[in-house]
């Protein structure tokens, strides 16, 4: 099994190497770069932006119309030397293939440098997000885990009956309901005022969070965080829902089981003592992977609409703007944890079933 991790941490680098290098040069040739957005930004007579790359003391001279200064569409009105002073401080004064190869041995050693227009370091804006990141991917994985599996086992046991069919409508209505819809409505009925007010609309936690009591501030955690749970949540149970269903009728027709209800073993005994371990196999081992996916895709309309500062919001923004080393450095550390978790995932199927041997194969 050692070798067969060390192959799988080796296959990891050309992997991270080819997504990071394809979405580099795929962003690079997009239109509407970093440059541009901070011309933009300083046409929009945004006085900080313009103190930031005149030093506070140069005159910005104007320039004709037909002139476009360093040869950006948004430049007309700005004195070239302003424009090219914004485009040494994002390094866009450099080669395309200099920029890349800057970027392959900075990210190599876990140096992902400023954020272009937030300000501060990239790896401290992804560490505030991730409080509220971690909160959504968290507690719906797991909650979807706690309902999906029971539900599975019973729509199994009960195969054919009203309820396997009534449970399977609920949970394919839900699953065909987009979450972000059903956070709208959730807003509207519940924390808009046109109806109820029961919880809030934004934040993770109130603005008197520090002051109130331990016991205060759980409540008040989950309080904030029941509405953006229940939205991502919705589509969630089906599939994991009829993976368990299926996946316990298939061990259930097996041989095993036959025999083990011809020797005079009680049903319960039989579903928790044989099936239960055969059938969690692949709903077991897929639980890194499921929570890797809630944690950074699943969330970000949700972030959005509940006015939620995490990664996904984060990395919205950072695109909207061409903030590149933002963007970069959460796709690469978004895909370097999906790459771990791969392995992970791997393991886990030896841990719950140690007949699988990868080594082996």
């Amino acid at each position: 099994m050692t070798a067969y991790i060390i192959r799988r941490l080796l296959l990891v680098i050309p992997t991270l190497w080819a997504i990071i290098t394809i979405n580099f040069f795929v962003i690079q040739i997009a239109p509407g770069g970093p440059v541009e957005q901070a011309v933009a930004q300083l046409e929009g007579h945004s006085s900080g932006i313009m103190e930031r790359f005149t030093g506070g003391g140069q005159e910005v001279q104007a320039v004709e119309p037909g002139d476009n200064g360093a040869g950006y569409r948004g430049s007309r009105g700005l004195d070239p030397e302003v424009v090219e002073a914004i485009k040494v401080q994002f390094g866009f004064d450099k080669p395309l293939h200099e920029r890349y190869f800057d970027m392959l041995k900075n990210y190599a050693t876990f140096n992902f440098g400023e954020s272009l227009f937030k300000g501060g370091n990239v790896i401290d804006l992804i560490i505030d997000r991730l409080p509220v990141s971690i909160s959504l991917g968290l507690w719906s994985t797991l909650i979807i885990y706690f309902v999906s599996i029971p539900l599975g086992i019973a729509k199994a046991i009960n195969h054919g009956s009203r309820f396997d069919v009534w449970s399977s409508a609920v949970v394919i209505v839900g699953y065909a309901i987009p979450g972000f819809l059903f956070a709208i409505l959730l807003i509207i009925f519940f924390a808009s005022g046109n109806y109820f007010s029961w919880f809030p609309l934004r934040g993770l936690v109130s603005s008197d969070f520090d002051q109130l009591a331990w016991y205060q501030q759980i409540i008040d955690y989950f309080w904030h965080l029941t509405l953006p749970i229940l939205a991502m949540v919705i589509g969630g149970f089906a599939t994991l829902s009829m993976l368990t269903k299926n996946s316990f009728l298939d061990e259930i027709n097996k041989q095993y089981v036959v025999t083990a209800r011809a020797k005079g073993l009680d049903e319960r005994s039989i579903l928790y003592r044989h099936v239960f371990r055969n059938a969690m196999l692949i709903i077991i081992a897929g639980f890194p992977a499921a929570f890797i996916s809630i944690f950074f895709t699943g969330a970000m309309l949700i972030e959005v609409m509940f006015s939620l500062e995490g990664i996904g919001l984060l990395g919205f923004e950072s695109t909207i703007q061409r903030d590149y080393p933002v963007v970069f450095s959460s796709l690469y550390i978004m895909t370097l944890l999906g790459l771990l978790l791969n392995i992970i995932s791997d393991l886990t199927y030896t841990f719950v079933d140690p007949r699988i041997d990868f080594e082996a194969r």
